[in-house]
């Protein structure tokens, strides 16, 4: 089985047409040439012939450094992925008989995590009776999203999975 073909330029011993139009290392355009003949006078440069546009009647192929070629495109590529912001989803963990006190500090933790930009997961477990009055942890998951309804919006409603009901949170 042969290997998968990567897509991104074509190197000169990839390139199997016969007549090409060919820019130099400086932009200007040599105009349709031999395959062949823009090798020999590529590799007279010590540069690669590569093609940047197959599709194109001839296609078009251009002199470049290879390996001064791909350090910039890793180099772009690093600078990208730094730039990049992940989203982390933080976990607030409740109660539902929690105490007003209590209740405000995880509020507090809850708004520095979505001023952060990380979503927000709010689990409310019960234990023993408490699945009994489950409504109870459903108007405490509507007082929280009333409490941030101005920063951030619902992802994922309230919902009971076994003993805990949980909510997913996300900035605006």
């Amino acid at each position: 089985m042969a290997p998968p073909v990567k897509s991104g330029p074509r190197f000169d011993n990839m390139i199997n047409v016969p007549k090409v139009r060919v820019i130099d290392d400086e932009g200007e355009n040599l105009g349709v040439m031999y395959t062949r003949e823009a090798i020999e006078q590529a590799q007279e440069k010590g540069l690669n012939l590569v093609e940047v546009s197959p599709n194109a009647d001839p296609p078009v192929c251009k002199f470049l450094d290879v390996g001064k070629y791909r350090y910039e495109a890793q180099k772009k590529a690093n600078a990208a992925r730094k730039t990049q912001k992940t989203q982390d989803i933080k976990e607030v963990k409740m109660r539902p008989n929690i105490d007003t006190h209590d209740y405000d500090v995880k509020m507090r933790n809850v708004n520095k995590f979505i001023e952060h930009g990380d979503k927000v997961k709010i689990t409310l477990r019960f234990r023993g009776r408490e699945m009994a009055h489950q409504h109870l942890g459903m108007d405490l998951l509507k007082k929280v999203q009333d409490d941030v309804a101005e920063i951030a919006k619902v992802e994922a409603f309230p919902r009971l999975e076994g003993r805990q009901m949980l909510m997913v949170l996300a900035p605006k």
